[in-house]
């Protein structure tokens, strides 16, 4: 069995995960004829690593992968990080001024480095219902107090997509901005995405941009898709990522991966 690509690189969050946060057999099985066939599978997520592993486990998964939007590149099958890229607290902290600036205070949660970097909750920030373990910060001072590979902001006001815009206006060349989900606006470093992060991890697989297909969902996966050879957005994607896809496949909950690997399979 032949496959036309030699990695697939896939997001999980909307993408390889249904929504209540496992893989289906189909997809499971697509994956594993497609590595079968030779390609190799790369989860490219802008989850850190500790909100990572656990997934990566549960797959069987033994490969590299990209956490932190690119900032670690993950070794799962033998648990090491391989790289990793901190967020320049000082520079953070300038950034954030200035969007608190232009739309008034700010929630604020913080991704600290590490395997087992901590997500730091700050006063008012609203954690989404799950199993990822966050901790509460009763200081703010707190959330400094390490080295972190990002920062997450909400507005008690502003959607995701009109914080992302003001934010990314306001900090001009200090930090890049991006949403990544629901509820899930991030300052990062400076010219951090998936894509540098997915660009590393291919390099040490001997792969190259044009040998690569990647899915996603949302704006953050735009660097990724610039990347790689064909980007495929889920049919629950967000339109911004939606446009510049060259295919749309189905939902994340309709085995959207599956469908396009079976076809190429």
């Amino acid at each position: 069995m032949t496959f036309p690509y030699k990695l697939v690189a896939t997001d999980l969050d909307g993408t390889l995960l249904r929504n209540d946060g496992t893989v289906s057999e189909r997809t499971r099985a697509a994956l594993a004829a497609v590595t079968a066939a030779g390609a190799a599978h790369i989860i490219v997520t802008g989850r850190a690593v500790p909100w990572t592993r656990h997934v990566l486990d549960d797959l069987g998964y033994e490969g590299l992968a990209v956490c932190g939007q690119g900032a670690q590149v993950y070794h799962a099958g033998e648990h090491k990080l391989l790289t990793s890229l901190t967020l320049d607290r000082q520079l953070a902290g300038l950034a954030l001024s200035k969007v608190e600036a232009e739309v008034g205070p700010l929630a604020l949660a913080a991704s600290r480095d590490g395997l087992d970097g901590d997500v730091l909750v700050g006063p008012g920030y609203r954690v989404q219902e799950g199993p990822l373990p966050a901790v509460f910060a009763e200081d703010p001072a707190e959330l400094w107090s390490a080295p972190l590979n990002k920062v997450y902001i909400q507005h008690p006001d502003l959607d995701d997509d009109a914080l992302a815009k003001a934010a990314r206006a306001a900090v001009g060349n200090l930090v890049d901005v991006v949403m990544a989900g629901p509820g899930v606006v991030e300052i990062l470093p400076l010219g951090l995405s998936k894509a540098t992060g997915l660009s590393l991890a291919a390099r040490r697989l001997g792969v190259k941009a044009v040998d690569t297909l990647a899915f996603g969902d949302m704006p953050n996966d735009i660097p990724m898709f610039a990347w790689a050879q064909r980007g495929v957005a889920m049919a629950n994607a967000h339109e911004d990522l939606k446009a510049v896809a060259q295919e749309i496949t189905a939902s994340n909950e309709d085995d959207g991966i599956a469908v396009v690997l079976e076809q190429l399979l």
